[in-house]
């Protein structure tokens, strides 16, 4: 949360950056940030309690909205991760384990994911504004989101196989990555959604 905010006062100066879970705090923001780290069991349990879900899909429908790490996988409908949980449901799509052992060829890769790597822009969307295609992304993840329409990615990785990396409809736009911990490029994003209208 830390990390998010700073970066976000970093790119604009001028806004007026809260983190908080006040409902009304959250209903008055021009543009709405849902982070996330850790197990997605503990995330859901704590968003269930402080009823967070119905906000999310409340302010999700009128303006700018960001989801980052599990905050992009919150979103989704199910995960595999603590044997099975249910997301928001917000977008159509699954939580998948990469499996193990997680393999790219004769090489067997690390879980969880964490490092940069490249980043493939399937569609062109305002948050994608002067970030070069095959830019890199700083990734920390175990688990990764599979979407059950290709309209919905925005952008894809690679690791051991194809991840959906950036996803999006409408005034939402989700990433796996961290654009926090991830330099220019990801101050870049961070910046084009402070100045996005919520419009594609």
């Amino acid at each position: 949360l830390h990390s998010v905010s700073k970066a976000i006062e970093h790119v604009a100066p001028d806004s007026h950056v809260l983190v908080t879970s006040d409902p009304a705090l959250i209903r008055g923001a021009d543009r709405v940030i849902l982070p996330g780290v850790g197990a997605i069991r503990d995330c859901m349990a704590e968003i269930k309690r402080l009823e967070v879900d119905k906000l999310v899909r409340e302010v999700s429908q009128d303006r700018p909205f960001l989801g980052i790490c599990v905050g992009m996988q919150a979103l989704m409908q199910h995960s595999e991760e603590n044997n099975g949980v249910d997301c928001i449901g917000l977008l159509p799509g699954k939580v998948k384990f990469f499996g193990e052992p997680l393999m790219d060829g004769d090489l067997k890769l690390k879980v969880p994911h964490m490092g940069w790597n490249r980043v493939s822009q399937t569609q062109q969307h305002p948050l994608w504004q002067g970030i070069n295609d095959e830019e890199r992304f700083y990734f920390v993840h175990s688990f990764y989101v599979a979407m059950e329409e290709s309209g919905y990615v925005m952008g894809r990785s690679d690791y051991g196989q194809s991840i959906d990396a950036a996803v999006g409809h409408d005034n939402i736009f989700a990433v796996q990555f961290h654009p926090e911990k991830s330099q220019h490029a990801g101050l870049a994003l961070l910046k084009n959604f402070v100045q996005w209208n919520g419009q594609v």
